[in-house]
């Protein structure tokens, strides 16, 4: 490969891995924004009851909707996405999901039209989840179908960064504003500010996502006509096996990241009676722990074997719940930002391979559908249902013991998940090695031609 064509593919290369990471993190910045308010605020602005811990409940049913709302999103861009390339699609995904993220921060609250308040929450929360389930099948395949195959552990993540840094932006702005106003400021306006800055932020992602092209692997499927014009279909009667296995080696890291990025906020303030601002910082520590781990375990991946570093992880995040709640039973802030790191630390041992181990089950051509719906299904089964079983087993047994056997059982269904995967298939990269070559050919020629000229 000449200097020029390897200098060409190095810097699509890096656009794809920023416009996937950078996509990601703005949307999820709009979810985990929302997330905080849900467990933090949102009870009493739009479910006000006299018992805080109904309208937690009622809040996090809220939280739910956004996962049962994926699948759709799912559905509709995957398809779209397997038919039409990835780009559009995820131009569309962005937009739907800050469009619906600035409006809930100009909602009005239950004081100021009492249910009505509620029911556009949810709707504006449904179109959230729509957005972010069509999003990341997509922003995976974005990175990786530019990047050698041997290495989609690593280029993969790209999108899997995307969350933790979307949680740690949205957790910043929150605890900023809940540092530098009074409760009644921010109870009053203050929190709408972290909602309303998501339209700034989707303008930016929308500039760096329209300079990109199209992705090699979908432009060569283009060419060749084989786009599938039924993928859902071809996906639930071809490849179900796979589906079956991506999805389900997705519940465990959702119940986990569900349980250590949102829930421990609830649990902090009821019974170990720590701030509100405490538990933040200390998610905004183990999030920014993650922005280096994720990369690195997705790098690590491609080097040893994907499955087995998985299922390591998934091990770990069965046990570690059991050490956790004991730990941090004391009040101790420094212990709780210990037990976040750690928790997050072996959520990137699953979720930064998670991306590459997913779509890898599935044939090039159906990839943004299967993904599209692995990443969804697997959504509404562990991290939609989380928050609100961890609220209710709480309340229900008083103690945190049937919150980490819940997270248990997950980790089973998981290591089924993985035991029922697949090792990358080696033909993608004769493939990619035959249109390195064929660059190469064709660079030189040119080269040559100009050279006779």
């Amino acid at each position: 490969m000449t200097a020029q064509t390897d200098d060409l593919d190095r810097r699509s290369l890096r656009r794809a891995f920023l416009a996937s990471l950078s996509g990601t993190a703005l949307e999820w910045y709009d979810f985990a924004a929302y997330s905080v308010a849900a467990a933090t605020i949102f009870g009493q602005l739009f479910f006000p009851s006299s018992d805080q811990l109904a309208s937690t409940l009622a809040a996090f049913s809220t939280y739910a909707v956004g996962y049962l709302a994926r699948p759709l999103g799912g559905f509709i861009f995957g398809r779209l996405g397997d038919r039409l390339g990835r780009k559009r699609v995820l131009v569309t995904t962005l937009v739907l999901t800050g469009i619906s993220t600035f409006l809930i921060g100009a909602l009005p609250t239950h004081a100021a039209v009492g249910g009505f308040a509620a029911v556009l929450l949810i709707a504006l929360r449904f179109a959230q989840g729509v957005g972010i389930g069509g999003e990341w099948g997509g922003a995976v395949l974005l990175s990786s179908e530019f990047g050698d195959p041997r290495k989609r552990g690593f280029w993969a993540s790209a999108a899997q960064i995307g969350p933790p840094a979307g949680n740690l932006l949205a957790n910043g702005v929150l605890a900023g504003l809940a540092l530098t106003l009074t409760d009644a400021q921010f109870n009053s306006w203050g929190w709408r500010v972290a909602f309303l800055l998501s339209g700034a932020l989707v303008g930016f992602g929308l500039w760096i996502r329209l300079r990109l092209e199209e992705t090699p692997v979908f432009k060569r499927i283009a060419e060749r006509g084989e786009q599938p014009s039924a993928p859902i279909s071809e996906v639930f009667r071809d490849e179900r096996r796979a589906l079956v296995a991506a999805v389900l080696v997705r519940v465990c890291p959702d119940v986990l990241y569900a349980l250590f990025t949102v829930f421990v906020l609830t649990y902090i303030t009821t019974h170990v009676h720590m701030t509100r601002g405490q538990g933040l910082a200390a998610v905004m520590i183990g999030s920014a722990v993650q922005l280096v781990l994720i990369p690195a375990a997705g790098a690590l991946s491609d080097r040893v074997n994907r499955r087995k570093l998985y299922l390591v992880g998934t091990i770990a995040a069965g046990i570690w719940p059991f050490v956790f709640f004991p730990l941090i039973s004391g009040g101790s802030f420094a212990v709780l930002v210990i037990g976040i790191v750690i928790a997050l630390a072996i959520h990137s041992v699953m979720y930064g391979p998670q991306a590459a181990l997913v779509t890898e089950q599935f044939s090039p051509r159906l990839r943004y559908t299967g993904s599209s719906l692995a990443y969804t299904l697997a959504g509404v089964i562990g991290g939609a249902l989380a928050p609100l079983l961890f609220t209710a087993l709480l309340a229900g047994f008083g103690s945190w013991v049937a919150i980490a056997l819940y997270l248990a059982v997950t980790a089973v269904v998981s290591l089924v998940g993985v035991l029922l995967s697949k090792d990358p298939d080696e033909s993608e990269f004769a493939d990619v090695d035959t249109r390195l070559s064929s660059s190469t050919e064709g660079a030189t020629s040119s080269a040559g031609d100009r050279r006779s000229r």
